[in-house]
């Protein structure tokens, strides 16, 4: 039924795009017959809307995957660089968050742990909505910034990295079997708000499983036992998403990006000294518009990079 209505959805934009040109074009007809220049500026106006929702729609018909439907888990971790990086590590939080508010996505935040100083050292949001997973995934892997450090009484640029890891939240249906015995538990005091029974209580939980060496964590619940449920369906969706990266290994050009992802393989930079400059380093696309992008300015990125994706896993399918 989920992927039914999901078809229905789709079919359904397609006709009311269809629907709406033709409307636009039998008004602009009519406008330039009349001489209406107010009307015909109208008639461009709808056009370009029907273009950019037209655009959109096409992109959308790229998400195809598995779980390219499924809420997405998008896990930050700051890099080498102490103060700095944990600084861009919540700056990187931040635009994911308000990314997904943007598009009218929930965000939850699961996991973070404070940096010594400011920002975080790591945190877990779940981004809730639509094609969360689709949108988000080609977003994993390494982010370098290059700024005027503002902790530098000396005023030097500074290099920052932090990575952005995201994966699907697996769906109920999906049976994930895991062996309790090859999980490793461990509960550990809250960091940060949440009030005097989180934080003075081994409330939060973090899963190790060890054939893997994938760790999760989770401290958003007030109990042991919510943030133990919690950690048990990351740990899933993260198995889940090494299942997938399995299935997608005889994709050649795919397996290439997977790879690259790691620290000295950084897929995009952002520089706001000594000029600014946002540019993808896989696909080319940049930017001088680097606050809009801070603040969640993503589509441009995500949609070409999605694009690349699909055409070299086509192209690797056909060869």
């Amino acid at each position: 039924m989920r992927e039914r209505q999901s078809l229905a959805d789709r079919i359904g934009a397609v006709k009311a795009i269809e629907r709406d040109l033709s409307d636009a074009l039998e008004y602009a007809e009519m406008a330039d017959a009349e001489g209406d220049e107010a009307s015909l500026e109208d008639a461009r106006a709808q056009l370009k809307e029907i273009r950019a929702r037209a655009g959109k729609a096409e992109l959308e018909a790229l998400l195809s995957g598995e779980a390219d439907g499924n809420d997405a888990y998008v896990e930050i971790n700051s890099g080498a660089g102490g103060t700095e990086s944990c600084d861009w590590a919540n700056m990187l939080l931040r635009m994911y968050t308000r990314w997904a508010t943007s598009h009218g996505y929930s965000v939850e935040l699961v996991e973070e742990t404070g940096g010594d100083q400011v920002g975080i050292k790591s945190a877990t949001l779940q981004i809730k909505g639509p094609n969360a997973y689709g949108w988000l995934k080609t977003e994993a892997g390494v982010h370098r910034l290059v700024r005027i450090s503002p902790y530098d009484a000396a005023a030097k640029r500074h290099t920052s990295f932090a990575s952005a890891w995201v994966y699907p939240v697996v769906d109920d249906t999906i049976e994930i079997e895991i062996n309790p015995a090859d999980v490793r538990t461990d509960t550990y005091r809250a960091s940060g708000a949440g009030g005097q029974h989180i934080n003075k209580t081994d409330s939060a939980v973090r899963l190790t499983h060890i054939p893997t060496g994938i760790a999760v964590a989770c401290q958003a619940g007030r109990s042991q036992h919510q943030n133990r449920e919690e950690a048990w369906k990351m740990l899933r969706a993260r198995l889940y998403e090494a299942e997938l990266q399995k299935r997608e290994a005889a994709q050649q050009a795919l397996e290439d990006q997977k790879t690259d992802i790691g620290w000295g393989h950084q897929i995009r930079s952002y520089v706001l000294q000594p000029y600014q400059m946002v540019k993808d380093l896989r696909t080319g696309v940049e930017t001088s518009d680097t606050d809009g992008v801070l603040d969640g300015d993503l589509d441009d990125f995500m949609g070409a990079a999605l694009a690349q994706r699909v055409g070299a896993t086509r192209d690797a399918v056909e060869g």
